[in-house]
């Protein structure tokens, strides 16, 4: 595994010791910083946000600044974007959240719990706090790559072993200028990575006028959770940690055990759908998914009308899939808009997509594809063009209805370029000394955070596991009274569930 480079050692014993009470005089001023929450307007960057913080006169936002460069406190800086849910009753402290991604906006997910938990002790007791971590959304500078215009025509595509297509060192030498030009210059991709964002989060946690921190991250927001627990075990109260990337794991390796687990619950879809009449993929579902090739794999050079002169090509196609996937309700859906595309067109498997990647009504785009691309560069392991495209072979293999069957030639890493070195280090979160019990969640049928990371996750932090029998990702906000009962009693009364503990969806 990877080791962190020699520079994340030095700023490891920097942050070491702005986790103290007292803190390196030039960090001080964003540790002491007063948060004045106001009006949410402004703070929106697509229409799904702007519904969502009009929809409660109780929401209230707010940045908070912190050094681009923790190790340059002095220097630029930027401004991460805050929305709170104050607490239903008498306070007990802060809830953060963070929904994802990487690229994931925090303050939309806050809006949508307060509504999920309306009724739980939780946002009785907690002030939820939703951020937008470095980079993202309404936080700035935040990364920008594309224009939406160039989105909608398929030119926003990130070199990565699973995407469709070929690229030279030109391309993403490229791609890497062109982000850093819209961005706000090589200096900020340098700082986006999970470490920096993470030390973001104890910032956060003091600035709200928390002794320890209560947070609950769902997928990457599982890596900054662990992160935080190994740089600042002592400031951790609670960790809900729900749908874990497993830190013991590298880039390869999670790529294929997660490229795995869509097969499965393509799989486990196409299963069902041979029960019903008029399936798509027929009624043997070991040919499933050479029947969903045979539909999909003609988009290579003839893709179909899909809504406001968008076309649907076969990367678009399997991705569609693939964000249809994330919760098995979906699955209708899915097998919807496969059929479609026997019909010529390709609107509802477009429109899959679109969620996932937060397009609004009025074609503007959130930054998560841009965003997930520029924290990946700095938290994954870099790959040469021979390891990427053995990658995509071996996804390929392991995820075969993902297989344009254009040949695995022309992966390249699309971080070669980067400005600078990754940051995170594998494995991470081990040997933690000092941290209290945390929460792990994890859901048996989840596809894109499968169920073995959650087990390795709680291993590593000697904390808790519940497991979730279900097929979905993630299941912390999802409506069922058993798991909300479990995250409630830990994150109020810091009550563990017993060992074995389960809910079923």
């Amino acid at each position: 595994m990877k080791s962190a480079t020699a520079a994340v050692t030095v700023a490891l014993s920097v942050l070491a010791l702005a986790g103290c009470a007292q803190q390196p005089e030039p960090l001080q001023r964003y540790y002491h910083q007063h948060l004045s929450f106001g009006t949410c307007d402004g703070y929106a960057t697509t229409s799904g946000d702007e519904e969502a913080f009009a929809s409660s006169p109780d929401l209230r936002c707010a940045r908070m600044e912190v050094p681009l460069d923790y190790q340059n406190p002095d220097g630029r800086t930027a401004r991460i974007a805050l929305l709170k849910v104050p607490a239903r009753g008498e306070k007990l402290g802060s809830l953060v959240l963070n929904p994802g991604g990487p690229g994931g906006a925090g303050m939309s997910l806050a809006a949508a719990a307060a509504k999920i938990w309306a009724n739980n002790p939780i946002t009785e007791r907690f002030d939820l706090i939703g951020f937008d971590p470095r980079g993202v959304g309404a936080s700035t500078p935040a990364v920008d790559c594309f224009t939406d215009a160039e989105v909608d025509t398929g030119q926003a595509v990130f070199p990565t072993a699973a995407a469709v297509g070929r690229w030279t060192a030109t391309d993403t030498h490229a791609l890497m200028n062109r982000c850093a030009e819209r961005s706000g210059g090589l200096d900020v991709l340098t700082h986006l990575g999970t470490r920096d964002a993470v030390r973001d989060m104890d910032v956060l946690r003091a600035a709200l006028g928390d002794d320890k921190l209560t947070f609950a991250g769902l997928s990457y927001g599982t890596r900054l959770g662990a992160v935080y627990a190994e740089m600042f075990p002592r400031n951790v109260r609670a960790l809900v940690l729900d749908g874990a990337i497993d830190p013991a794991s590298g880039t390869v390796e999670r790529h294929l055990s997660q490229f795995a687990a869509f097969q499965r619950s393509f799989d486990k879809m196409a299963a069902d759908c041979a029960t019903r009449p008029d399936c798509p993929l027929g009624t043997d579902p070991t040919k499933a998914t050479e029947v969903f090739q045979s539909i999909a794999r003609p988009l290579n050079d003839h893709p179909v009308p899909a809504g406001d002169g968008r076309k649907l090509d076969f990367s678009g196609a399997f991705s569609g899939v693939g964000a249809g996937l994330y919760v098995a309700s979906a699955w209708p859906t899915i097998l919807r808009g496969i059929a479609e595309i026997g019909t010529g067109r390709g609107d509802i498997l477009l429109a899959l997509n679109d969620v996932l990647r937060g397009r609004d009504a009025n074609g503007r785009w959130s930054n998560f594809g841009e965003a997930n691309y520029a924290i990946n560069c700095l938290d994954e392991q870099r790959r040469s063009p021979a390891e990427e495209t053995d990658l995509r072979r071996r996804i390929y293999a392991a995820a075969p209805f993902t297989d344009p069957g254009t040949g695995a030639d022309g992966a390249r890493d699309g971080c070669e370029f980067w400005p600078a070195e990754p940051t995170l280090g594998y494995p991470y979160a081990t040997g933690i000394e000092n941290l209290p019990k945390t929460l792990t969640i994890s859901t048996t049928g989840d596809p894109a955070t499968p169920y073995a990371g959650g087990v390795s996750l709680a291993r590593a932090l000697s904390g808790a596991m519940l497991t979730v029998e279900g097929e979905q990702h993630t299941a912390a906000l999802s409506p069922n009274p058993c798991v909300h009962g479990v995250v409630a009693n830990y994150l109020i009364d810091l009550k563990l569930p017993p060992a074995e503990a389960k809910c079923a969806l």
